[in-house]
């Protein structure tokens, strides 16, 4: 049918929509939106003054502003908007509170306080709380995981080495080894101690770790029980052993360290591991007027959202991730592609190009580096989604230097292709980083050890490539081909490790086929256009909740947004349904939702950093997203 009531109108809201994105875009061409994260954030950055006796009291006390507004009914804190309490973010948010000083009797700590200890108190926290904890004597270092600085030195070829992690536990584990090796405490006054969290007194509390894994299955069990025994003998290894190498392990950590803390952005270009990297580097001598400390925290300062009233803290910025997905949104919704607005934005992505080499070339030495970040700077870790969003955006922009722009998409393409995995599929900062046994060890407790390839990932594979001219009968689209058939979920859709969930995962899968010319008579991606239509809800609008990563029997279901909406109807138009039902109900969904000034509110969260661990509310998501749908049926009606 001809969805003539939903044409009306569509021209006038995709004006407003690329008004409105336009107007947020910065001077130099860029756009970045904040990325928020959960409480935990903030509360390790309150403590990590704490520990460095940085304290500011103004800033400290707009932090517990925030962490009161984000406190939920039942008194703990959550990992995403409408999630279940998690106990570690309540302990770090009750302990930063505490130590910012607030008192015990305090409302906010009393309920606190009684939903951590329901929930069994520090015992049952995740590793990094207790780590956390330990550094203030708050819990004992023998009921952290052994982690000996040693790993610096074991060699690639052994079963276990850094190189068998993915780079953000990387950048997260070896200024942790330090610490770990040290084992510093700052000790508290009494009236500071978390006594009152242990349901029972501490000294009696069994600090063994769980064996049973999370869902339960056999070889899991069997996997905890042997790395637990590995704990238990590292642990007599490091207290009774002479250790000959432990010198030069540390040593190897400084210097791997330094080569690392020498370019902007930031460790890893993530928190977590700027912080540890803070505190390793005081272990190992260095002043906190040292470059590289200043340049650390600096980094740290640079991630704050504040305003009169509150602070908190991003994980990291997302301007390469913002700006390409923008350029994409306005270049498919009709902007002219040799747009100023456009142009700048180009110039602005080629100028950040990563052309030097990173950890990723220990897996592919013989590739040549040409990857972009995710972040302003990140040269070490360029990763394969942002790349792929800024080439295919490259592909379609007019007007700049031909000779400039040919050769980055050269090299770009290089290097993407070339971090194909031996799987078909490609992951998002290494290659072939898929021993999943290793995410059973006693540490990797949050399950996301490792970058081992993805549904989401390797349909952008298959996007960029068709997209540059490539077809189905490439080799490497071949093989991705096959990994997308063989990881679909039985009744359709494909999961998203990058953003949620299985709406996520399909539209990047979507646009891929669609991309290389794959038919979409083929069974197995109707299941999935059946999956999609019979999910979309009552309003017209689709949604998923972060929950599904935990539940899966909640896939594809959740109160409309926005971006899962747009997300939908992208997978929907790739897949030829322009005029149906269905997409005409979620584009009329996205023209009654649109807001006067021509952007939408995601009212959920829709990012993902580790799988139900860890949730992310990406704030531009409702601004290109919606955008880039519309201007999708748009064409399709046009076409």
């Amino acid at each position: 049918m001809l969805p003539s009531r939903t044409v009306k109108g569509l021209s006038e809201a995709i004006a407003r929509a690329q008004a409105r994105l336009l107007s947020l875009q910065a001077p130099d061409g860029h756009w970045v939106g904040e990325l928020e994260a959960d409480t935990t954030i903030t509360a390790e950055y309150l403590l990590l003054g704490h520990l460095m006796d940085r304290v500011n009291h103004r800033r400290e006390e707009k932090a517990v502003r925030y962490l009161r507004r984000r406190q939920r009914a039942d008194g703990g804190f959550d990992l995403f908007p409408g999630g279940p309490t998690n106990l570690s973010a309540t302990i770090k948010a009750y302990f930063a509170m505490k130590m910012a000083g607030v008192p015990v009797s305090d409302p906010a700590m009393v309920r606190a306080r009684e939903r951590i200890l329901e929930m069994g108190g520090p015992v049952k926290a995740n590793v990094f709380t207790k780590i956390q904890l330990a550094l203030f004597g708050e819990y004992d270092w023998n009921g952290v995981p052994a982690m000996p600085v040693e790993i610096m030195l074991l060699p690639q070829r052994f079963f276990f080495n850094l190189y068998e992690v993915s780079y953000w536990s990387r950048t997260v584990i070896v200024p942790l080894l330090v610490i770990m090796d040290r084992k510093p405490v700052k000790w508290l006054p009494r009236e500071q101690s978390l006594d009152e969290l242990w349901p029972e007194p501490r000294e009696r509390a069994s600090l063994r770790f769980p064996r049973m894994p999370k869902p339960f299955s056999w070889r899991g069990l069997l996997w905890k029980s042997f790395f637990i025994a590995v704990d238990d003998a590292l642990k007599i290894w490091e207290r009774f052993s002479p250790r000959p190498f432990r010198r030069r392990a540390l040593e190897a950590a400084r210097l791997w360290l330094e080569e690392r803390l020498m370019v902007t952005g930031g460790l890893g270009g993530i928190y977590p591991a700027m912080a540890n990297s803070i505190l390793a580097m005081r272990l190992l001598g260095y002043p906190d007027d040292h470059p590289l400390m200043v340049g650390q925290l600096k980094e740290v300062e640079a991630l704050a959202v504040e305003n009169e009233e509150e602070l908190h803290y991003q994980p990291c910025p997302s301007p390469v991730w913002d700006t390409s997905l923008a350029m994409n949104a306005l270049l498919e919704s009709g902007c002219a592609p040799d747009d100023p607005a456009l142009r700048r934005a180009a110039e602005w992505l080629l100028e950040r190009q990563v052309l030097v080499p990173g950890d990723w070339q220990a897996r592919r030495p013989w590739v040549q580096p040409g990857g972009w970040a995710f972040q302003y700077a990140n040269d070490f870790y360029p990763d394969l989604d942002d790349s792929a969003m800024v080439l295919m955006a490259l592909e379609k922009v007019r007007g700049l230097d031909a000779d400039r722009v040919r050769t980055a998409k050269e090299r770009g393409l290089g290097w993407f292709l070339g971090m194909q995995g031996a799987d078909g599929g490609w992951a998002s900062f290494d290659t072939d980083n898929n021993q999943l046994y290793l995410n059973n060890i006693p540490f990797a407790d949050h399950g996301a050890l490792l970058d081992p390839s993805t549904e989401d990932l390797t349909g952008r594979g298959l996007e960029l490539m068709g997209t540059v001219g490539y077809g189905r009968d490439f080799e490497p689209a071949r093989r991705a081909l096959a990994f997308i058939r063989r990881t679909q979920r039985h009744d359709g859709p494909w999961f998203g490790r990058w953003g949620v969930n299985y709406i996520y995962g399909t539209w990047s899968v979507f646009r891929g086929l669609a991309a290389i010319g794959e038919s979409f008579e083929h069974e197995y991606v109707q299941r999935a256009v059946r999956w999609l239509e019979l999910h979309q809800n009552s309003d017209g609008g689709w949604g998923e909740t972060c929950e599904s990563y935990d539940q899966p029997g909640l896939a594809g279901r959740g109160p409309s947004t926005p971006s899962q909406t747009a997300w939908a109807l992208l997978a929907l138009l790739a897949a030829g349904r322009a005029r149906t039902d269905a997409v005409e109900r979620g584009i009329r969904h996205l023209l009654d939702t649109q807001r006067p000034d021509g952007g939408w509110d995601d009212p959920f969260w829709n990012g993902t950093g580790f799988p139900g661990v860890f949730m992310l509310q990406y704030h531009l998501y409702a601004k290109y997203f919606p955008l880039w749908a519309l201007g999708a049926f748009r064409r399709a009606l046009d076409g």
